[in-house]
């Protein structure tokens, strides 16, 4: 026990002194900082282009046909600062405008007829005396609906034409838009919130000529009760996407930590300290030492990854942004308590694993392939875990919480989720604990003959015949 207990510090203190540990540490922690104050960021870059937001817009009504409800649009959070003129300016007038900086764009409401096509958007480059003009699109079906079958103060039903973008009475055009901007090469056509916005003052002024009662009106709007319903018995409670999220993060940290163990063997071999340590004490010493070792420090990094982020949520963002994507009733004692078992039981499986592949090879650079198969192994549990949790009533991902090299991926969501009975916790620690001992009786067997290998990187051929002489 007491060369158990110098391994693991030994392996601690060796680990917490490498500087790529150090380096990717306090990379990581500012990444998290900087994450969480994404939003301040954008702010701040956004404080001053507040009032650039609030494009210039000029409206010009030469003929009223808006009788000066277009005033309205301010009111509507639109980020144009809406200037609304009845004088008869012409193109080459709007031009100049925009050219002095006046305004940014503009819009002109024309009568028409029947027989007058649209011209939808006016495009002039400022230093260029080409225009170009094509047909619009004013209107969407549901945002011109309330204007359809509805009759002005003369008893004529008004609507828009939802392929000219003209206003229509009683089959005839009674307007067009003109949207003139300094060029095209950002912009094809009118904005969809402006334009539905024109079209809700249109309709309003409408809708106001026809002296209808409150009644009537509020019929206009029917406002919808609705429920949402699901035919399967089992309900599933939180978000899905952040589930799945919190998965990845789970699954880089056993993944990584559990490599650490791989990285740490071959290096200690090829600086012959392994032989001091074999000396010393028993492969069998060594390998749960490293493993222990290895595990604490990747549970404190991780445990300092979480509090960092815990702080800085609480720190730089707004009050509620984060109970709007978590659930926060979901985090409990006992959820925190399962999701740190399962870290240790799902690092403890593949940290065995990578020490059995660290210890069949003798240089550095052949770490990486004698670790593809546990890499291929952790990934399929993974992509098995994160893609059964879409639809994680399915029996496929219940499957995924009890096969032990996916559950540590996966059992903590079901249980976030509220779908895991305390039964199903029990089974799949139960497998997964089974699932280590096994591996630990074979990686601790191959790995007492391997570790001593100075040569050749060993095939798995190898490994089978080591372990079935150790059982002989």
């Amino acid at each position: 026990m007491n060369n158990l207990k110098v391994v693991t510090i030994f392996t601690m203190k060796e680990m917490l002194k490498r500087k790529s540990f150090i380096v990717t540490t306090i990379i990581i922690l500012l990444l998290i900082i900087l994450g969480f104050n994404i939003p301040n960021i954008i702010n701040f870059f956004n404080k001053d282009s507040q009032t650039a937001e609030n494009t210039e817009l000029l409206i010009v009504d030469p003929n009223n046909i808006f009788e000066g409800s277009l005033d309205n649009l301010n009111s509507m959070n639109l980020g144009y600062n809406v200037k609304v003129s009845n004088e008869n300016l012409t193109f080459d007038d709007i031009k100049s405008k925009i050219e002095n900086e006046e305004i940014k764009e503009a819009i002109i409401v024309e009568k028409t007829s029947a027989d007058t096509n649209l011209e939808g958007i006016v495009s002039e480059n400022s230093s260029s005396t080409n225009v170009s003009s094509e047909g619009l699109d004013l209107g969407n079906t549901d945002n011109i609906n309330n204007a359809n079958n509805l009759e002005n103060s003369d008893g004529i039903p008004n609507s828009l034409d939802e392929n000219t973008g003209e206003m229509v009475t009683n089959g005839k055009s009674t307007c067009k838009l003109r949207y003139i901007v300094e060029n095209m090469a950002m912009i094809s056509t009118i904005p969809e919130d402006l334009l539905n916005a024109i079209n809700t003052v249109y309709t309003n002024l409408q809708i106001s000529k026809l002296g209808l009662t409150q009644e009537q009106l509020n019929s206009l709007t029917p406002n919808f009760e609705y429920s949402i319903e699901q035919t399967e018995e089992q309900e599933v409670s939180g978000n899905i996407m952040v589930i799945m999220l919190l998965s990845i993060v789970l699954f880089y940290a056993i993944y990584f930590c559990a490599y650490q163990v791989s990285s740490s063997i071959t290096t200690e071999k090829t600086s012959k300290i392994m032989e001091t340590l074999v000396t010393s004490t028993s492969p069998k010493t060594i390998v749960i030492g490293k493993t222990i070792g290895i595990g604490i420090v990747g549970l404190i990094q991780v445990c300092l990854f979480v509090a960092v982020a815990l702080i800085s949520a609480k720190l730089f963002l707004e009050p509620g942004i984060l109970e709007s994507v978590l659930d926060m009733s979901k985090f409990t004692p006992y959820l925190a308590i399962i999701t740190i078992l399962y870290f240790i039981l799902g690092y403890f499986a593949y940290a065995l694993l990578y020490a059995l592949t660290g210890s069949t090879v003798s240089k550095p650079e052949d770490i990486q392939s004698a670790n593809t198969p546990v890499a291929i192994l952790a990934v399929v549990g993974f992509y098995l875990s994160y893609f059964t949790m879409m639809n994680p009533t399915s029996d496929l991902n219940v499957f995924a919480s009890m096969f032990p090299i996916s559950s540590p991926f996966c059992m903590p969501f079901r249980i976030m989720m509220g779908i895991a009975s305390t039964i199903d916790v029990i089974i799949s620690i139960a497998i997964l604990v089974v699932t280590i001992l096994i591996v630990a009786n074979v990686a601790i067997k191959i790995y007492s003959n391997a570790i001593l290998n100075y040569g050749t990187r060993m095939t798995f051929k190898d490994m089978v015949k080591i372990y079935r002489d150790k059982n002989s």
